[in-house]
């Protein structure tokens, strides 16, 4: 789902819980919840809440849309994150009970996600924080529920102009020369693919903000041929690339990795390190080099890596960090699009929606070794959550051995923010909620 889709989507319907500035949880439509039969069921009482049109919200109406988003035929990008849920029943009108198969302790971030928000039973706006004022091609404006806003306009409670928020979905470049020009507070959702265009921006460097941004950049190893068809050779692209030049030619701010994993997150291990950080900066070109070498020994024909990436300045900007590295090696790139199914190696950069290793290592894992693969399928059924953290420090082990996936950073998430907006705060979520931008939680 597209950032403008989802700030929308968590403004006028928010979840059963949603996150808070800091990326935390905290209520939506449910005002409390408890945790019970060890971690295999979740209860949640729901707050006193209406609809657009004044009804109120019941569970059978939460209940009805998260079976459809959980049915076989959703396209709910969360739906492979959420198998554990075995079933999810009304108890009452305001108490819902969400079943599980397994414990899933990280299960209220995925709840918290904009693309689990429930709306009306009608298809309409669901129960705010914000309903849509008016709506055009262009732009939404947004009117905050706990304003007093169902009264006239000549009532000294209604609602002030500076307590309404116009959202807009437009290209980085407009969004960026909006904010210079003091048309607009802030500027969500910026990528590495954007962030050339600061630069020549007149944003002062003050209103730039980065997010610490849990999650997944580097290269998938597409085709495990030719070339890419040993681990050692995998290994040597990864030796080629100088990680810290590479993210600060973007920005200082950009934290490099070489792991798969954050931190250990709900491993039993620390992230797995690969064999290759342990060689010293000078030697890993040489090491590199050698095992080039090695290989064209038996395959003398010309050595071309395609290398799939998005469109944008960013991107240009990587594959010539990249392409370079990898020239060192005697090794041609060519860059191609991010969906070509050619390509050897595939940019993917994402942010993590939850934080459980199984996700990391489930979207480095495409393709990788058979066995692995397998193993990483098999955690989702693990019977308890001491077994899991052990299958997960096997997998991130194994994976990072198998060198299926090269890790570069973390995502680099930018937001431009006028000063006046004190209240956002950088979170591993990379989101940013409206109604929690100016003033503290109520």
């Amino acid at each position: 789902m597209p950032t403008g889709a989802r700030v929308l989507r968590d403004s006028v319907a928010q979840g059963l819980v949603r996150f808070d500035a800091a990326g935390g949880i905290e209520p939506g439509l449910a005002e409390r919840w408890i945790v019970i039969d060890d971690g295999r069921s979740i209860i949640f009482r729901l707050k006193e809440a209406t609809w657009s049109d004044g009804r109120p919200v019941v569970a059978d109406d939460v209940v009805r849309q998260l079976k459809r988003a959980l049915g076989s035929g959703s396209r709910n990008t969360l739906l492979p994150y959420l198998t554990a849920i075995d079933e999810i029943v009304a108890m009452t009108p305001q108490v819902i009970e969400v079943r599980l198969s397994r414990p899933r302790p990280d299960l209220l971030k995925l709840f918290a996600q904009p693309e689990l928000g429930i709306t009306a039973p009608d298809g309409g706006e669901g129960s705010g924080p914000f309903r849509i004022a008016e709506a055009s091609a262009a732009s939404v404006l947004l009117r905050p529920i706990d304003d007093p806003t169902e009264v006239a306009d000549d009532r000294p409670d209604a609602p002030k102009p500076q307590d309404l928020v116009r959202l807009r979905a437009e290209r980085a470049s407009t969004a960026i020369l909006r904010f210079a020009q003091r048309r607009s507070d802030l500027v969500e959702g910026g990528t590495f693919l954007d962030w050339p265009m600061i630069d020549l921006s007149d944003v002062a460097p003050a209103n730039v903000r980065l997010d610490p941004a849990a999650g997944l950049f580097g290269l998938l190893v597409a085709r495990r041929d030719g070339f890419l068809s040993t681990r050692d050779n995998r290994s040597a692209i990864a030796l080629a690339i100088d990680r810290a030049a590479l993210t600060a030619a973007f920005s200082d701010g950009w934290a490099p990795t070489d792991t798969i994993l954050p931190e250990a997150l709900d491993s039993t291990s620390p992230p797995a390190q690969p064999d290759w950080s342990s060689v010293p900066d000078s030697e890993r070109l040489a090491m590199a080099q050698a095992r080039v070498v090695t290989y064209r020994r038996t395959s003398p024909d010309p050595l071309v890596l395609r290398i799939a990436l998005p469109e944008g300045p960013g991107a240009t900007l990587l594959y010539g960090q990249i392409a370079a590295a990898i020239a060192r090696l005697g090794i041609t790139t060519e860059r191609v699009a991010i969906d070509d199914a050619t390509a050897h190696l595939r940019l993917i950069d994402r942010v993590a929606p939850y934080d459980s290793a199984r996700w990391y290592l489930r979207a480095a894992c495409q393709p990788c070794a058979l066995p692995i693969a397998r193993l990483i399928a098999e955690i989702r059924l693990a019977p308890d959550v001491a077994t899991r953290a052990r299958m997960l420090a096997q997998a991130d082990s194994a994976l990072t051995a198998d060198v299926a996936f090269i890790p570069l950073a973390r995502p680099l998430r930018w937001s431009l923010v006028a000063p006046r907006l004190r209240q956002w705060t950088p979170n591993a979520r990379a989101f940013h909620p409206l109604n929690r931008l100016r003033t503290d939680p109520k």
